[in-house]
């Protein structure tokens, strides 16, 4: 029996400008079903994303970022999704949205260690 469980992620991405389409990736979401595990870890490179647009407005950013980590924490942080499982509170944070903020498309992987390939994820993705 292997010791390794599927998992999936999205990134977290910061479109400041959508008429241009670019984006700066400022987290990573990680979902794994057997460990019943979902976590956030963010980074956002403000000089990056204000060479993008010098108007972006970082204080709205990292506070749609730290609310998709309390989503993800659960717990009172999380508002009504603490109720929810995590998986559920991964497939809301997950669909698409017409925000800043915005998720990109879903992959899969293999771990042991979720918590672990969340870092390592965001320091291959995101850093």
């Amino acid at each position: 029996m292997s010791d390794r469980h599927v998992y999936e992620y999205a990134l977290l991405r910061v479109v400041p400008r959508i008429e241009r389409g670019e984006r700066v990736n400022a987290g990573v979401l990680v979902y794994c079903r057997h460990f019943s595990f979902v976590t956030a870890r963010t980074h956002l490179d403000e000089a990056r994303l204000l060479a993008l647009d010098p108007a972006a407005d970082l204080a709205g950013v990292r506070a749609a970022l730290r609310a998709v980590e309390g989503v993800c924490a659960g717990g009172s942080a999380a508002g009504q999704a603490a109720r929810d499982d995590a998986g559920r509170r991964f497939r809301w944070l997950i669909a698409p949205r017409s925000t800043i903020v915005r998720p990109g498309p879903v992959h899969t992987g293999l771990t042991a260690d979720p918590a672990a390939e969340a870092e390592r994820l965001l320091d291959l993705l995101v850093r």
